[in-house]
């Protein structure tokens, strides 16, 4: 969670919420970002459709990661994820498809539009054709400039693939940073996220595959990080056991810290799960989902990668948070389908 209304400088306040979020989600109806339909060969990234356009998941939006903007207001990142050449299957055969970084706003983190221009391309992000992933945006440090943290897949999952970054000035028009944040050998890294210390130092959790959610240290303003030992979140529980990855991480006023992370149970079931933390290295796994697939419009199969935000409030009512996470229909073989962003609200009485 990153809210630059509370600061615009690289600081342990972008991550405070109030209160602890909770348990208690009341899945929305209307799509936050709908995936383009089948027809569209070479959409526009501010287009809209029909809802009752022909989707069968070639393409797809997933990946939301929502900044709260210091002047009001909210702009969320999305991969939007399409067929490559030579790959008409798209998002249905998701290893061999290609992605790009897109971008929308809202003035009250209800209805969204999206923004013209790509923030960041394959090509630009060091893909080539393949995809850049899951982006994570942060203030760089004192300079009001934004950091993007991104994964870069130059191939099928089962390739080596690292976390890379951009800065920007306005939060749209991305430079990509030279060098690597977090790379070895063999490794395949996803979901970048960003957690400001009281220290000033930063950490960098991220889902490292066929091992759960790790974290890295960084003592340079973020350019650098040095894995930590051991495994924040292992893939050892029934809703985890295939894959545990994306964490979102909060901090609770005078508390430790809350995270959603993303678990599947199976390769067809995926879970918006619970931990919390004293000091953000050890993690106590709640036992039951935050969020289930089925209930809501548009994830029968998968609840996936996931965002929190603060909704605006008024003094005495009960703060409001929105979660935005990306949701699959299993309408296609093997419980694939559309992958769309949709959203669900808590309310949790103020203290």
């Amino acid at each position: 969670m990153i809210d630059l209304s509370r600061t615009p400088y690289a600081s342990a306040q972008l991550h405070i919420v109030p209160a602890d979020p909770g348990t208690s989600w009341t899945k929305d109806d209307p799509i936050v970002i709908d995936a383009p339909p089948d027809a569209e060969v070479d959409p526009r990234p501010e287009a809209r459709w029909s809802p009752h356009d022909v989707r069968t998941g070639l393409c797809g939006s997933v990946s939301p990661r929502v900044v709260t903007l210091p002047g009001g207001g909210y702009r969320l990142y999305y991969t939007q994820i399409l067929p490559r050449t030579g790959f008409p299957a798209g998002a249905n055969d998701y290893e061999n498809a290609t992605t790009r970084i897109l971008s929308a706003s809202s003035p009250d983190g209800s209805v969204w539009t999206p923004e013209p221009g790509v923030r960041l391309s394959p090509e630009q992000g060091g893909a080539g054709e393949h995809r850049v992933v899951s982006s994570e945006v942060v203030p760089r440090g004192r300079d009001g400039r934004l950091r993007m943290y991104y994964e870069c897949c130059n191939g099928t999952h089962a390739e080596p693939n690292s976390i890379r970054s951009a800065i920007s000035e306005d939060g749209l028009v991305w430079t990509p940073e030279p060098g690597l944040r977090l790379a070895d050998s063999g490794r395949n890294y996803s979901a970048p996220r960003i957690v400001f210390l009281d220290d000033r130092h930063c950490r960098l959790y991220c889902g490292e595959r066929g091992l759960g959610i790790i974290s890295a240290l960084s003592q340079d303003g973020g350019l650098t990080f040095s894995k930590e030992p051991g495994v924040r979140i292992a893939q050892d529980q029934p809703y985890d056991s295939h894959s545990a990855f994306a964490p979102e991480i909060m901090r609770v006023a005078g508390s430790g810290y809350v995270m959603y992370y993303a678990g599947y149970a199976a390769p067809n079931r995926t879970y918006i799960l619970r931990a919390t933390s004293d000091d953000g290295l050890t993690w106590q796994k709640e036992a039951e989902p935050a969020l289930a697939p089925g209930g809501g419009r548009w994830d029968a199969a998968k609840c996936s990668e996931m965002c929190l935000f603060r909704l605006p409030g008024r003094p005495g009512e009960p703060l409001r948070f929105r979660i935005v996470y990306e949701a699959c229909d299993g309408t296609a073989p093997n419980e694939r389908g559309v992958w769309r962003v949709a959203s669900a609200m808590s309310g949790v009485s103020p203290k």
